[in-house]
């Protein structure tokens, strides 16, 4: 029994840790929002073009983000503001070019200031014979060649890449594994719980994103916030409350909410779009890049739980139940938020 405690007392100061982190990166109680640059670029007819230009207006001070188009391209009139996609939170310029009857095979599509700024620009490529190209341009990599054809590996890099870094930027979504961490004690239930997660983020990420299922992004949101909440009251409760279906079956119900973060994960990868030549490809790299975060912030949970343990051994017995209100705090937080935008 004082193993078992000592245990949950060295989970609940990785949760704090790890909580605490994930207050400073998100600037407080936000949640994750992917919000990329975009580079949209239309080929009418070979080498003529259309491009816009979207970037969100809040960025480091001083940085220049900015789209270069290759050298033979030549614009045809100055770039206009706004459109149909431009927002308070985003700057819209549309422009046309001609780069020549030969076309777009070949040349440079670059994306300035992204080392700078710490974001990422997609680029979307309509080309004249019907393909359609995308690519994450990011600080290392800026530069985006048109090929002949997609490149499978290149296709399977950025996905990945891209379903990393959006699991680990998304607060809300660690919160809910983090809860999860600290409801399941056993290590091999843990496996069955957190893999039960993905197999249920996974059902509705991929019928989301190919268009047999799907509910209003805001709807989802809010159920999202309310399932970290449900689960933060659980963990409140304490393991000597009487078991309730969620510590019962922990697998079930991580199952059951993964359904509903899916939707959740499919409304970022719809702001990204699918190359159509590579679908199934980057569903599931996308897919295979968000269960990989998954898998290395529970790592990153247990080694901090086993790493503080010695420091939490001789805790108070309340100190366990800290990381549950502080979840519940943020989830909360969200639900009030989320929910505002109804009035």
């Amino acid at each position: 029994m004082r193993a078992r405690s000592v245990d949950v007392r060295g989970a609940a100061a990785a949760g704090l840790l790890l909580l605490a982190a994930g207050a400073l990166l998100a600037g407080g109680a936000a949640a994750h929002r992917l919000a990329p640059s975009l580079l949209e670029v239309r080929e009418l007819s070979p080498g003529r073009i259309e491009v816009l230009w979207k970037t969100p207006t809040l960025r480091p001070a001083g940085v220049d983000l900015r789209p270069e188009l290759p050298e033979v391209c030549a614009a045809l009139a100055d770039p206009v503001p706004g459109g149909s996609t431009g927002s308070a939170a985003a700057a819209t310029l549309r422009w046309s070019a001609d780069c020549g009857e030969a076309g777009l095979v070949g040349l440079s599509f670059r994306v300035h200031g992204l080392a700078e700024s710490r974001t990422q620009a997609l680029l979307h490529l309509e080309l004249a014979d019907g393909r359609r190209l995308l690519a994450v341009l990011r600080g290392g990599a800026p530069v985006f060649v048109v090929p002949e054809r997609e490149q499978p590996l290149q296709v399977a890099g950025d996905y990945l890449g891209l379903g990393f870094r959006h699991i680990l930027g998304g607060l809300d979504h660690l919160l809910f594994v983090l809860g999860l961490v600290l409801l399941v004690r056993s290590r091999r239930m843990l496996v069955w719980t957190v893999s039960a997660f993905t197999l249920g983020h996974s059902v509705t990420l991929s019928l989301a994103v190919l268009g047999f299922l799907g509910l209003p992004s805001r709807l989802v949101e809010i159920l999202i916030a309310l399932s970290i909440l449900v689960l933060a009251v659980e963990l409140a409760r304490g393991e000597d409350a009487p078991p309730s279906p969620l510590r019962r079956l922990p697998w079930a119900m991580a199952a059951l909410f993964g359904l509903l973060h899916g939707f959740g994960f499919a409304g970022a990868l719809a702001e990204v779009g699918l190359p159509e030549t590579e679908i199934p490809l980057a569903l599931l790299f996308f897919n295979l890049g968000i269960e990989v975060g998954q898998l290395v912030f529970v790592a990153a949970v247990l080694a901090a739980q086993w790493a503080l343990r010695p420091l939490t051994a001789h805790g108070p017995p309340w100190f366990a139940r800290v990381p549950a209100y502080g979840i519940g705090s943020f989830a909360a937080w969200w639900c009030f938020e989320r929910a505002a935008v109804f009035f």
